[in-house]
């Protein structure tokens, strides 16, 4: 187990000397605290970004249907070339 330090050190559980073992409550407790202190860590973008990401998002998924498309169309023609099934109208 790894284990934040106040100071930004992190060290292993095992280092610690004496120390006993959490309770199965304890630990809830402790967990939920990193949590939060996770969560008071993370940046919530701002406007322009959270429209410039989404943009590029949509921009990413637009160019992947497309390879895919592409893709089943050259697969679809292949097929009916190898196996001389009609083309499907």
């Amino acid at each position: 187990m790894v284990q934040d330090e106040p100071n930004g050190e992190i060290i292993a559980a095992s280092d610690r000397s004496g120390e006993q073992k959490a309770n199965v409550f304890q630990r809830i407790v402790i967990f939920i605290r990193e949590v939060f202190a996770e969560l008071r860590k993370v940046i919530t973008p701002t406007r322009q970004e959270l429209i410039k990401y989404t943009i590029v998002v949509i921009g990413f998924v637009g160019v992947m249907m497309a390879i895919v498309y592409g893709l089943d169309i050259l697969f679809s023609w292949m097929t009916n070339v190898v196996f001389g099934a009609p083309p499907t109208p």
